[in-house]
């Protein structure tokens, strides 16, 4: 039987991962039209910007803002499926509100505190990273998505515990979708960064409204419209809550000084230009393995219901399932784009992103561990061993900004995305070796 042949049997067999791929298939759908439209407006925007400014655009502008977001913020989607699902599935309903009311609370405190950072650190970022004190008003004007995301991430979780995929999905198609058109509009009427910019912020302001009024809908239809007059006092834990909360936010600092902070380094260390190329090669692998992101949350929902139950052969199967899903789609797209992209990039981008093809095939080689395992964090997140992949991102990660510190000022481009590549396929096989460990050892207990 071939491994497509077990993957259908499995599928039509398997309760378990028909919940994962029902779930997920809402996200797919979505993501699969988003790819496209990404990839049409992606065309737009490399024909309006050069690599000099594309690589300023969306390379250190877009990623500042999101990274001065990631320093101050915690992953409140994972605090909300972690605490008020296990909350709901022993039918709490007062803990679960209380919970998602104070997780909202803090994370619209952290977002307000993001934004005065990024305006009060923009001028530092206009003269050293941009190399040009005029662009000031662009991270500025571009961190009001801050705003507009307040409670995103809370959002998120809510809607993952409630089950409501779909709307989520439904929330990032039309984020996509305005994008895009908006894209449309200004390649037009205004052909330039600022224009860029807008489009991407009306993108995700319409994302983060969406989202956050799903959330609230979805919340009153299940916890009562009284649900926002519960005590937070209700919730006698939030000490280990807040450890919980503490180490995802350490665990996004690492990740955003060892995977998020890339181009701020090229741009630091080398050229706006060679931040382009990095940025469009980063940009083109996350189109083609979009799709595999949507398994990521449903099966994290999925093992966090069969280890509570301690099921560790249901769990083991399900992460098996999902990364042959994931191998069969890495392999179909990541080998097509290696085969073809020489000649694709040239033809479709312009010949001036074609120095970007060789910084594609490196970072496939860490992308392709990342995709096919894309459990690897959320089974230790499962299994309450939030604090490992933060020691693991923590030594790996070292190594990786200090090779990158130490190699990137003599060599170019390329040499950070070797080094990124490798931090990705090291960590993340470190953190399934381990989690599988401890999957056995719970086992045995």
């Amino acid at each position: 039987m071939s491994l497509y042949q077990k993957l259908r049997s499995n599928l039509r067999n398997d309760p378990l991962l028909q919940r994962v791929v029902r779930n997920s298939s809402y996200l797919f759908s979505s993501s699969a039209v988003s790819a496209v439209l990404s990839a049409v407006q992606m065309i737009f925007v490399v024909r309006l910007l050069d690599p000099d400014g594309y690589g300023l655009a969306t390379g250190i502008i877009m990623v500042f803002a999101s990274n001065v977001n990631r320093f101050l913020s915690f992953r409140m989607s994972e605090v909300v499926v972690r605490y008020a699902g296990e909350a709901l599935t022993q039918e709490k309903k007062e803990r679960a509100a209380a919970l998602i009311k104070g997780i909202g609370i803090i994370e619209a405190s952290t977002s307000a505190v993001a934004y005065m950072v990024l305006v009060v650190l923009s001028s530092w970022a206009a003269t050293v990273l941009a190399k040009d004190i005029s662009t000031r008003p662009l991270f500025i004007f571009y961190g009001l998505f801050l705003l507009s995301n307040l409670v995103y991430e809370t959002s998120v979780g809510t809607l993952q515990t409630l089950d409501q995929f779909g709307r989520v999905a439904r929330a990032n198609f039309y984020q996509s979708v305005a994008t895009f058109i908006s894209i449309i509009i200004i390649s037009l009427w205004m052909p330039n960064i600022f224009g860029v910019l807008l489009a991407y912020l009306v993108g995700k302001t319409i994302a983060g409204l969406m989202v956050t009024v799903s959330a609230l809908q979805e919340v009153n239809r299940t916890l009562g419209s009284e649900w926002t007059r519960v005590p937070l006092g209700l919730v006698s834990d939030w000490k280990p809550i807040g450890r919980f909360m503490l180490s995802t936010n350490i665990n996004g600092t690492i990740n955003l000084f060892a995977r998020d902070n890339i181009p701020i380094y090229i741009g630091y260390f080398l050229s706006r230009t060679e931040v382009g190329y990095f940025k469009f090669a980063l940009t083109l692998i996350n189109l083609v393995m979009l799709p595999i992101e949507p398994f990521i949350w449903p099966t994290y929902a999925e093992i966090t219901r069969t280890i509570a139950q301690r099921q560790w052969d249901a769990t083991r199967k399900l992460l098996k399932q999902v990364s042959s899903i994931a191998g069969i789609w890495t392999l179909l797209t990541g080998g097509g784009l290696i085969a073809l992209g020489w000649w694709l990039i040239p033809l479709v981008f312009g010949t001036k992103y074609a120095p970007s093809y060789p910084a594609i095939v490196i970072l496939l080689i860490g992308y392709g561990f990342a995709n096919i395992f894309n459990w690897n964090r959320p089974l230790l997140l499962a299994l309450g061993h939030p604090r490992y992949p933060l020691f693991v991102a923590g030594i790996v990660g070292a190594i990786e900004v200090g090779l990158i510190f130490l190699l990137v000022p003599s060599g170019n481009y390329l040499t950070a995305a070797a080094i990124f590549s490798a931090y990705l396929a090291i960590s993340i096989l470190w953190m399934v070796l381990r989690g599988l460990a401890f999957i056995k050892r719970a086992e045995a207990s």
